[in-house]
């Protein structure tokens, strides 16, 4: 077992790389000794993006805490997954020890601070050079659109490849804005939507800011994509497999998954990779879930001839599926709908609720709660925590009474440890 510093235990980890391959050792050791541990129910839980292996152990160690007090008598174990995915050092996480407070007070940084320049140097090996242009184009903003034509460029260069790697939400899913769009016009965009966030993170009047504004918006974005395509294949081809070889190792324990942002897409990828048959997986708990609303319905409401890539999620748990959303979750309001907009839309206008403005089209899970699903039941928080959740289908949960803080650019989206949110993933389980 793995960090013996974890709050919670027995505790594993599972490491994956972007393929999806599996830490062999990791998985053995997990196949081998959760049966000796007597663990009844087990909780695997994923990352959404996080710089490095401490950052994301540092979550898990975090959300799981009140767990063991919130269900003494379950016999509980739990799993730590590991992705290679990765964090902006200037996006907040309330109330863990970087806080936006402490970087507003630093010295001045360059645009792309050297620990996001040491973390896209380990998210794209090899491509050095081009995230150092790009850093001092940052800085420099050469003037014109020339300069930004060049920077869209070099993102698309960085990422070319690997962001089109994965599994798409729904049929219909195209390349999104920034790799398709005019850079000078997607910089433009995101420039306008953070300054209608404004400082505090939350919508105000619109201005007409420098597109230089959005450039590292569209940097973040394209990255972002990446790492949203690679959780679906590291789910489906890496988590869901060794979930069938834990049925098979252990028959009697029951799976509950869940995920934050892209780990929520993970997890949920990781039912296409159930092997068939396999019952093992009793819920699934969305936090902020980082992908299409649509991705578990039979029929887009505005193409009825096409699907969302998980439209037989359901009938792979054995339990309810619950997905998380806040209202006050910016990453997933304001820039998810822009950054998966499909290229040649021209709809422009940026107010108060962008998601509202493109259209459902373009709506995240954790922004409004899974959509077009039949029978999909929608309650608050203390709804969801008061009485028994449903003992399977689909449950939106209207998390934005915890939900609620965090700084520009992302707002709320990370704010997901809350002992409330704890015992959501029990109720799921139904274990008490």
């Amino acid at each position: 077992m793995a960090d013996p510093g974890m709050s919670v235990a027995p505790y594993w980890e599972l490491t994956f790389d972007a393929d999806g391959d599996v830490d062999r050792p990791e998985a053995d050791r997990l196949l081998a000794q959760v049966t000796e541990h007597g663990v009844r129910d087990l909780l695997v839980f994923a990352h959404g993006w996080n710089n490095d292996r401490s950052g994301a152990t540092a979550l898990y160690r975090r959300f799981l805490a009140p767990v063991p007090g919130l269900a003494p008598r379950a016999r509980l174990g739990y799993v730590g997954v590991i992705w290679p995915s990765m964090r902006f050092s200037d996006e907040p996480i309330p109330d863990f020890p970087r806080s936006l407070a402490a970087v507003e007070a630093a010295a001045p940084r360059p645009a792309l601070d050297e620990d996001t320049r040491r973390a896209l140097v380990a998210t794209f090996p090899g491509r050095a050079p081009v995230i150092d242009r790009l850093a001092r184009m940052l800085d420099e903003r050469p003037d014109g659109a020339r300069g930004l034509t060049e920077f869209g460029r070099l993102v698309r260069l960085l990422v070319d490849g690997e962001g089109r790697r994965g599994t798409a939400d729904t049929d219909e899913e195209g390349e999104p804005a920034v790799f398709t769009q005019d850079p000078a016009a997607a910089c433009e965009e995101f420039a306008g939507a953070l300054a209608a966030l404004g400082s505090s993170g939350t919508p105000r009047a619109f201005s007409v800011p420098n597109p230089w504004d959005g450039a590292k918006e569209l940097l973040r974005q394209a990255t972002y994509y990446t790492m949203k395509r690679r959780a679906g294949t590291v789910g489906e081809h890496g988590l869901g497999p060794v979930l069938g070889q834990l049925a098979g190792a252990a028959p009697g324990v029951r799976v509950h998954l869940a995920g934050h942002s892209f780990g929520g897409r993970l997890v949920a990828f990781a039912l296409r990779g159930l092997p068939e048959g396999v019952r093992a997986v009793k819920s699934v708990t969305l936090l902020q879930g980082a992908f299409s609303h649509y991705a578990f319905t039979a029929r887009l409401p505005h193409a009825p001839d096409r699907s969302g890539a998980l439209k037989d999620g359901l009938r792979r748990i054995d339990g309810p599926l619950v997905c998380c959303h806040s209202r006050f979750d910016s990453a997933l309001g304001t820039f998810y709908p822009l950054a998966s907009r499909l290229a040649g839309d021209d709809r422009s206008c940026l107010g108060s609720d962008i998601a509202a403005v493109l259209g459902p089209e373009w709506g995240a899970l954790g922004h409004d709660g899974a959509q077009a699903v039949p029978g999909a039941v929608r309650l608050d928080l203390a709804a969801a925590l008061g009485a028994a959740l449903p003992a399977s289908g689909c449950v939106n949960v209207d998390a934005a009474a915890v939900v609620r803080r965090g700084g520009p650019p992302n707002g709320a989206h990370s704010d997901i440890v809350h002992p409330e949110l704890a015992r959501l993933v029990l109720a799921a389980a139904h274990i008490v």
